[in-house]
């Protein structure tokens, strides 16, 4: 393996433990035995590395990143249950990805499409101005309307910037005017709630497992593609495309 310098280790030499080795260990650490832990620990730190592959596109220190992905490792190694007869790498992975994820989230680094992006920045600037000319806040169809963007991408967008751009970033200036997401956030859920009361895609996508609802959010809200979604997920680019299509099924045949 080549060797990677991540916070002093090198990852060249690092243990890789048999199924055998991880459940006897596994079997010490419920019993609270610390030297169990740390075996298992560096034992899987590859399994940390694996999953860093699917965020190098971040610009985030990966010193950072893997130990951040280690706290997810500690985590599924403290929480496995053994009587649930799985490995422990499908347990984990997902375990070690959430846990990234949410830093990436915390620290705005959640990537979001291009085109929402657009759609969300229009969308705000529309109803900045709406709201000075007629002091009162335009309906979700007046902002479709106006920008010609179908209602449902308008929430999403909005909903999917909140996390990812900072609350003091100027996102729209016109004519010297800047205006910053922090005045409009609480007004993307108010609009969200509105689109949603009369509409069946809520209760419908209500209905999803976790796991589609993951699924369907990162290819229609995120612009990803299911290869790396399945990257993300420890799964195969089939199981994501066999999930897709259920869960889109399901959301089809409860609205029809």
């Amino acid at each position: 393996m080549h060797k990677v310098e991540i916070t002093g280790v090198d990852t060249s030499k690092l243990k890789t433990l048999t199924s055998d080795e991880m459940i006897e260990l596994l079997l010490l650490v419920k019993e609270g035995n610390l030297k169990a832990r740390e075996k298992m620990i560096q034992g899987n730190l590859k399994l940390v590395l694996s999953v860093l592959k699917r965020f190098n596109d971040k610009k985030e220190s990966l010193d950072d990143l893997f130990q951040v992905g280690c706290i997810g490792l500690m985590k599924a190694i403290d929480n496995f249950d053994l009587s649930h007869n799985v490995k422990f790498s499908t347990y984990a992975c997902p375990m070690i990805i959430g846990e990234i994820r949410r830093h990436l989230r915390d620290n705005g680094a959640i990537r979001v499409s291009r085109n929402y992006k657009d759609i969300a920045y229009k969308a705000i600037a529309f109803k900045d101005k709406y709201i000075s000319e007629k002091h009162h806040e335009p309906s979700i169809n007046e902002i479709s309307e106006a920008i010609g963007a179908e209602a449902v991408d308008i929430i999403l967008a909005l909903e999917a910037i909140q996390d990812t751009i900072s609350m003091s970033t100027p996102i729209y200036d016109n004519g010297g005017d800047v205006i910053e997401l922090e005045d409009q956030i609480s007004d993307s859920n108010d609009l969200f709630d509105e689109f949603l009361k009369n509409n069946m895609i809520k209760e419908a996508f209500k209905r999803l497992s976790n796991r589609e609802k993951t699924i369907i959010y990162d290819r229609y809200y995120l612009d990803k593609t299911q290869m790396e979604i399945a990257n993300e997920l420890c799964i195969s680019q089939a199981q994501v495309s066999r999930l897709e299509k259920n869960a889109l099924k399901e959301m089809y045949d409860y609205m029809k």
